[in-house]
């Protein structure tokens, strides 16, 4: 496997907070390519006195960016908008560095969905709504008003460094908010690029980035300054976030795990079907909330479905950024890869791997393609999230034979609720009337139907149970990030 490395790697990496750059106190922790596996450059590990300092910078300028209008804050998010487009070649490569993502994808599939998400937030700033102002009671005047939270903690994830800060940073920006933002350890850089080049049109200090571990995160989402805390990231993340807020009855904005269900009918296009499963579930390594992993399929089409996949799986490319041809590239890390790793070496009897299953020679933390069959609704490798390119596949009903159309139906809607997530889901079907039924019945925060993964900023993002609540993208994310007042005034 090619071992190149696209560009050069920058000098130790600092905190931005305060308007301006700040070295951390610790030595710094290593940052790695997951593409070979080498330390390329280091991040500071801030602890108490980075954190204070970032959240008094944020919260001195909430008193003027909490002011500002929404003309203004529109402004000042289309500026960074229009910047960031015009600087994405120096992003993609810093993304694609530490992430080991494909320079290709990475230009096509998220940085033109960041810049429009932003624009997005930047107009959504000037139509908040509320009730009209009335007398509700007689004699009385009544309005509300929808008004900035104030100092926001914010912690994001590795899968997508860049685009899960703007998801947080925009809506919270539009509507008055200062942030202090934690970017996961092993992926600080687009982050801390793109809180340089905020800075330039938001007042000093109303965007804040430090770095570090847990430890980090935990001061973050439990500091007195923070009026919201939210995160991106594991169940027992948000977990621990929740428990800390509630110390201080601190607002909780939780996206969290997924394990979604992809709900494949006998009536289904299969060979059209696998190559979107697929596409969806290799996409970023698997690593993605709402990834296409695991299959659930009806008898009729479950073999054929299964060979489908296997026959995608061995056609899909893993290697570095450079490689033009690469669907996906490395895991995260060295502990990602074991655990995918460990999720295939478990596999128990009942299971088949029909594809990959294994890592490739050479360096970086690689992982093949893989479909596994014959999995049952109780097996680790379905009911937990693999979060990488593995692919499972179930039968919609299992142990049985001849069941009727509406008992497959109902068995599959049983099967894919049969999880503590509720993020996303998909139904693949040529009947309409159907493709409606089980949507409705899914306990998903999306339902995507003969399609899986697209995303768009008008529609919110968010789960249930496990997945956690609150909503990204869209105009409830904007209203996740204000308070609502009521003001009456005796006439």
């Amino acid at each position: 496997m090619p071992t190149d490395t696209t560009t050069s790697a920058p000098q130790q990496l600092r905190n931005f907070y305060a308007g301006d750059w700040h070295a951390g106190a610790d030595a710094g922790m290593d940052v790695v390519d997951p593409a070979t596996a080498q330390v390329y450059t280091h991040a500071p590990l801030s602890r108490q006195a980075e954190v204070d300092a970032a959240y008094s910078a944020a919260a001195k300028a909430f008193d003027t960016w909490g002011h500002t209008t929404p003309a203004e804050r529109q402004l000042a998010l289309l500026k960074i908008a229009d910047t960031l487009e015009a600087r994405a070649d120096e992003f993609v490569a810093a993304e694609s560095r530490n992430t080991g993502k494909p320079l290709g994808l990475t230009a096509s599939e998220e940085l033109p969905p960041a810049v429009d998400q932003l624009r997005f937030f930047a107009g959504a700033a000037r139509v908040l709504e509320g009730k009209s102002a009335g007398e509700y009671m007689a004699g009385f005047t009544s309005y509300t008003r929808r008004e900035p939270i104030g100092v926001v903690g914010q912690v994001t994830p590795w899968n997508y460094p860049l685009m899960m800060a703007i998801w947080k940073i925009a809506p919270a920006l539009a509507a008055g908010n200062t942030v202090v933002l934690k970017p996961a350890e092993t992926t600080p850089e687009t982050t801390l690029l793109l809180a340089e080049l905020a800075a330039e049109f938001l007042p000093e200090g109303t965007f804040n980035v430090v770095t570090g571990d847990r430890e980090t995160g935990a001061m973050v989402v439990s500091h007195p300054a923070a009026k919201l805390v939210s995160i991106t990231g594991s169940v027992r993340a948000g977990m621990q976030v929740a428990q800390a807020a509630a110390a201080d009855l601190k607002r909780v904005h939780l996206e969290l795990g997924g394990k979604a269900p992809v709900l494949v009918f006998d009536d289904a296009d299969v060979v059209a079907a696998a190559a979107a499963i697929t596409e969806a579930g290799y996409f970023n390594a698997g690593q993605d909330c709402t990834a296409a992993t695991r299959v659930l399929a009806a008898p009729g089409v479950h073999d054929e479905l299964v060979a489908a996949l296997a026959e995608q799986a061995r056609g899909t490319v893993t290697g570095p950024p450079s490689d033009p041809d690469a669907a996906y590239g490395p895991l995260n890390s060295a502990a990602q890869l074991e655990k995918v790793s460990g999720f295939v070496d478990r596999l128990p009897d009942n299971a088949s791997v029909e594809a990959g299953g294994s890592r490739p020679d050479g360096p970086g933390f690689f992982y093949s393609p893989t479909v596994v069959s014959g999995l049952r609704s109780g097996d680790e490798a379905v009911t937990d999230e693999i979060f990488g390119p593995v692919i499972t596949v179930q039968k919609m009903v299992e142990g049985s034979a001849g069941s009727s159309a509406e008992e497959v139906e109902a068995q599959a809607i049983r099967q894919a609720n049969d999880t503590r997530y509720g993020l996303a889901s998909s139904v693949w079907t040529a009947d309409h009337g159907r493709a409606l039924r089980v949507s409705n019945a899914l306990n998903f925060g999306c339902v995507w139907i003969n399609t899986h993964i697209p995303l768009v900023a008008e529609m919110p993002h968010g789960g249930f149970g496990h997945s956690g609540y609150g909503k990204d993208l869209s105009m409830y994310s904007l209203e996740d990030y204000t308070r609502v007042k009521h003001v009456m005034s005796a006439l």
